[in-house]
């Protein structure tokens, strides 16, 4: 591990464990903004790892920065760190500045478009974007469109389209926004991929799953640890630590899953492994919250018990920026059309 790696790692778990509390998640889930932890997460430069020093970043690698996001779906911290991250990553792609506070992205569904368009007065940008990520809380929006026939990324502040609100399963903010012909703060040429968002989207969701994932396995063994029935702990049973041990797999397989992908964005187009952790961590979702829900019980189904807090971020991530099954079609069409006979090198080159 880098020196600024444990320097983020270490700030970002001080940081949560002190303030991403049970209290702050409840009342985030209520509306309210946790002001004193994204001043934190800014003032410890965790908002912008990707960001060079002289912009104001950090001037980290995307392994720098899957340090902090996996540790921000394993704190379950209800704030858009994740989408700023890519946000100051896209805008520094395209040699713009980033600005302070909560950005997000838009849109982050395949199918949908945000046009942009240059006119006397500087470029506009026009559509709807749906489920964008704490779009009433971000103070600018990033989007990635074509422009001269070259992709392009412009920054557009929140009041330049209206915002209908909505939740998702988490009660996160996942809002609707629409822009007609709006004024973009500013735009320029990005050297990504158009549909950057999406695929970097996913990419981070994997790594978020995965700290959620930790997240219900701790709780889990702690939980088996101290309950107790017929006078003694139930992680004594054979069921359970059968139980345990396939969650356990699953951690690691959807850790493992997304480190490879955000160490494959440092090389070149990390397409393909994003697709293998996007898949891997919505499939550890999917069984991973099952079996820390049968460890607690009933009491893990009630609002009082912290684990929910984890397991509904994982059923909401999971279809965030394409699920499981639509990047297992993506997998499936790159296999096809590489051919047979390249995919045993594909795997092993890997």
């Amino acid at each position: 591990m880098t020196e600024l790696r444990s320097l983020l790692s270490d700030t970002v778990t001080r940081l949560f464990s002190d303030l991403a509390t049970k209290e702050l998640i409840e009342a985030a889930e209520k509306g309210t903004w946790p002001d004193k932890l994204w001043r934190a997460l800014e003032e410890g430069g965790l908002t912008l790892p990707l960001v060079s020093d002289a912009a104001g970043g950090a001037g980290g690698t995307w392994l720098d920065a899957h340090v902090v996001i996996r540790a921000s779906g394993r704190y379950t911290a209800p704030v858009p760190l994740a989408e700023t991250i890519v946000a100051g990553w896209l805008l520094s792609r395209a040699g713009l500045d980033v600005p302070f506070g909560p950005l997000t992205l838009a849109p982050v569904h395949r199918d949908e478009r945000l046009t942009l368009t240059a006119s006397a007065d500087g470029v506009k940008v026009s559509g709807r974007a749906t489920r964008v990520p704490w779009a009433r809380d971000a103070g600018h929006i990033v989007t990635v469109g074509e422009l001269d026939g070259r992709p392009t990324a412009a920054l557009i502040a929140r009041g330049a389209g209206t915002v209908e609100e909505d939740r998702n399963l988490a009660l996160e903010p996942r809002d609707t926004l629409v822009f007609r012909a709006a004024p973009t703060v500013a735009a320029a040429p990005a050297d990504v991929p158009t549909d950057a968002i999406y695929v970097y989207g996913a990419m981070t969701r994997a790594a978020q799953m995965a700290g959620a994932l930790e997240a219900c396995l701790v709780q889990s063994v702690r939980y088996a640890t101290e309950r107790k029935q017929f006078g003694r702990p139930i992680g004594s049973f054979q069921a359970i630590q059968q139980n345990l041990a396939v969650l356990a797999g699953h951690v690691a397989a959807a850790g493992m899953a997304a480190e490879c992908a955000f160490r494959a964005a440092e090389r070149a187009d990390a397409r393909f492994e994003v697709a293998v952790a996007k898949v891997r961590a919505g499939e550890a979702a999917g069984i991973g919250a099952g079996i820390a829900h049968q460890t607690h019980g009933a009491i893990g189904f009630t609002y009082e018990h912290s684990l929910h807090f984890a397991t509904r971020r994982l059923w909401s991530w999971r279809a965030e920026f394409g699920s499981e099954s639509a990047w297992a079609r993506e997998l499936g069409y790159a296999v096809a059309a590489r051919g047979a006979d390249a995919l045993w090198s594909d795997l092993t080159a890997r």
